[in-house]
Order: structure tokens, then C-alpha cells, then sequence
């Protein structure tokens, strides 16, 4: 199922598969699995807790296969979605028990298999991972087994997914709970494999041709930068937020200067918090996010960059993300009330970092929806002599 395209916009522009209702059932069933897991006395132990999560995700994926072996054959990516919508589920149910509204589920893991996911970064990649990730995984799954396209669904959850796992790993190693690093850290093993193979297989799905003729995509390109507003408020954006990915980086990297001093203490003293997730957050903010900022600007300023739509719904996906947890872990009661946000602070840094997570939503929605201006220029027609001949 697809969007009905506008004017100038391609078919593929958004995707809208149905739901995999299945997917959904069998991904509840970690519910009364993690309850009956969590009333064993014998998984007190790490590794207990790693062998009989590796045990269980194992005869998850032997279900799935042995119940959906034509759409596995069609697409292997659906046995990976369902399997992630099971820990989906799973997240969601260790965030809402963190935060006081169920008990009796996962207590056994977080105490003794991942205890980093009791941080507030923690909680709020589980709850990103168990609503917006499942939603995904559902409408995925739906879409290839009805046969339908999931490129553009794929893509951000390219993003949003390897964001997620790179911030979390990386802050885990380098961060205050390096010394808590138990067995079951090594399920993010397949976490950190799984991105790259599923960027091949989603990367590689056809794009049908957009409903932009000829005349159009020369007619849209033929625009300079100043007869495009929205354009040129994007570029406008993507400087200014480009500039502000660069000072967060330095504030990081312990600029001495007065700016980030200030800045640091009294806008977002979450920076500074041994947890280290947020340093690593930025940083990859400014060595990947900033250079994409740029060849953004360039691609709108300049037509025919066919790369920018597949790109912008990566970086949506993963500045959404990354800037959830960010926003929250910075507000959360698990932080220590020296690294949350000052009260009078409140307002301009709740601000900055929204507009700084919508910028991406917008310019991944313009060039899905109006995509002429990206695309290749039309071969030139031939002279009018030539076809008389």
C-alpha cells in the first residue's frame, strides 16, 4: 500500500504497510516469558541470565522460522524484525518497570544481566526501542508479507536502530559502568552485525520511479536557491545547526573557553555526567552528523544530488533517536540532580534540542514528498533536424 502521490511527489514517498497482527501476538509472549523468568531463583547469576536469554531468542527464531517459512524465503529480514519485536517488547516492559509502573518482570536481568539499562539513557533507549522500533518491526513485517515495498520504513529504522546501539555500547565501555559489563553484554554481538547486513538487503530494494515527467524535474531544477523558500530556510537550518553540533563537540572535549564553560554548568551540565553516553552522543554528533549537515546544504543548493532522500531518512531515524534519549536522560530522576537541567534553563534547552530533532523530520519529509529536484537531469532532447531523420 502506498501514499497517493501529489504533484511532484513519487509514489514511494512514504510507505504504509499493514501491521503484522502474528508478529504482534507472538511478540507479547515475552510478557508472561519474562514474568515466569523473573520468579526463577536460579537466575541469580550472570551467566545464567546470558545463557537462558541466548536459550530462549534461539527457540524464538526456530518458531519463527518453522511458522513463516514463505516470507522468510521471500525476505530473511522478517525473521530479524519479529525477533526484535519480541525484545521490544521486552524493552518497553524494563522502562516501565524502572519507572514504577509494573513490577515482578525484569528485575532479574537488569540486576544481573545489563544493569547500565537502569540508567536514565537506559530506560529511554528501551522506551524509544518499544514503541517507536516496534511499530516499525510491525509494519515491516506486514509489508513483506504482503508482498509491498518497506524501503523508506527500512531506512529509518536503519538509522534510528544503529544510533541507538552505538551510543549505548560505546557509553557502556568507555562510561562508569565499564566495571558492570556482565555475559549478557555480548547479545549486542549480533546487534552491531545486524545493521550492516540489513543496510545491503534494504539499500538494494528497487525504487520505483517518482510521477515527476521530464518537464517538471528540469522546470524544479531550473529554480535557484532564493525562488525555493523552503529550501532556503533548510539551508538556513542545517548552518545554524551544523554550528551547533560543532560547539557541543567542543563543550565535550573540554573547550577552556568562557562560552562552553557557561554552557556546560548552566544549559546542560548532563554533559558532564560519567555515564558517559551524552559525551559520546555528541560526539559522533559532530564527526557524523556534522558532515552530513553540509553535503545536505550543498545538495539543496545544487540539483541532481540523487543521494540526499535515502540519506536524510537515515539521519532522521537516528537524530530522532539520539535526541529522545538525550532530552530525557537529561530530565529523568536516575540522573543525579547535579547533571540535569537547571530549572531556569529549562525552556531554552528543551528549545534548542527539539528544534534540533525536528530539522531532520522536515528535510527527510521534503525530499520524500517532492523529490524532483534530487533527481538525475533528463538526457537532452535530440535537435529537431535529427528527428526529422
Amino acid at each position: 500500500m502506498e501514499a497517493t502521490p501529489g504533484p511532484g511527489r513519487g509514489p514511494a514517498a512514504w510507505d504504509n504497510p499493514l501491521l503484522a497482527g502474528r508478529i504482534a501476538v507472538l511478540s507479547l509472549s515475552a510478557l508472561p516469558v519474562s514474568y515466569a523468568l523473573n520468579q526463577m531463583s536460579a537466575l541469580s547469576h550472570p551467566l545464567w541470565v546470558a545463557s537462558m536469554s541466548f536459550l530462549i531468542l534461539g527457540l524464538l527464531f526456530m518458531a519463527i522460522y518453522s511458522l513463516s517459512r514463505c516470507e522468510i524465503s521471500h525476505d530473511p529480514l522478517y525473521a530479524v524484525f519479529t525477533v526484535f519485536a519480541f525484545t521490544s517488547v521486552v524493552d518497553l516492559t524494563i522502562a516501565l518497570q524502572e519507572d514504577g509502573y509494573v513490577m515482578g518482570f525484569m528485575e532479574f536481568y537488569t540486576r544481573e544481566g545489563e544493569p547500565y539499562l537502569r540508567t536514565a539513557h537506559g530506560i529511554f533507549i528501551c522506551y524509544w526501542d518499544g514503541t517507536v522500533h516496534y511499530l516499525l518491526y510491525l509494519a515491516m513485517a506486514g509489508a513483506i508479507r504482503k508482498r509491498h515495498r518497506y524501503r523508506n520504513l527500512g531506512l529509518y529504522w536503519l538509522g534510528s536502530f544503529t544510533m541507538s546501539v552505538l551510543v549505548f555500547l560505546v557509553g557502556n565501555v568507555l562510561g562508569k559502568y565499564s566495571s558492570e559489563i556482565r555475559p549478557s553484554f555480548f547479545l549486542a554481538i549480533p546487534c552491531m552485525l545486524v545493521p550492516c547486513w540489513a543496510a545491503r538487503r534494504v539499500f538494494r530494494q528497487p525504487q520505483e520511479p517518482p510521477c515527476c515527467t521530464p518537464t517538471m524535474v528540469l522546470e524544479e531544477q531550473g529554480k535557484g536557491i532564493l525562488q525555493r523558500p523552503a529550501d532556503l530556510a533548510l539551508v538556513g537550518y542545517l548552518i545554524l545547526a551544523a554550528f551547533f553540533t560543532l560547539f557541543r563537540g567542543l563543550v565535550v572535549l573540554d573547550c577552556s573557553t568562557d562560552t562552553c564553560f557557561v554552557y556546560i554548568y548552566q544549559y546542560e551540565p548532563y554533559l558532564r555526567d560519567p555515564v558517559a553516553y551524552p559525551k559520546v552522543q555528541m560526539l559522533i554528533y559532530m564527526f557524523y552528523v556534522l558532515p552530513f549537515y553540509g553535503l545536505a546544504a550543498y545538495a539543496l543548493i545544487f540539483p541532481g544530488c540523487s543521494w540526499l532522500p535515502d540519506w536524510a531518512v537515515v539521519f532522521a531515524g537516528a537524530i530522532g533517536q539520539a535526541q529522545f534519549s538525550h532530552m530525557g536522560a537529561s530530565m529523568h530522576v536516575r540522573t543525579p540532580f547535579t547533571y540535569r537541567v537547571p530549572d531556569d534553563a529549562w525552556a531554552g534547552f528543551f528549545l534548542s534540542n527539539l528544534l534540533y530533532a525536528l530539522g531532520p523530520q522536515l528535510l527527510a519529509a521534503r525530499c520524500l514528498l517532492w523529490p524532483a529536484f534530487f533527481l538525475n537531469p533528463p538526457p537532452p532532447e535530440p535537435p529537431a533536424h535529427k528527428k526529422q531523420q
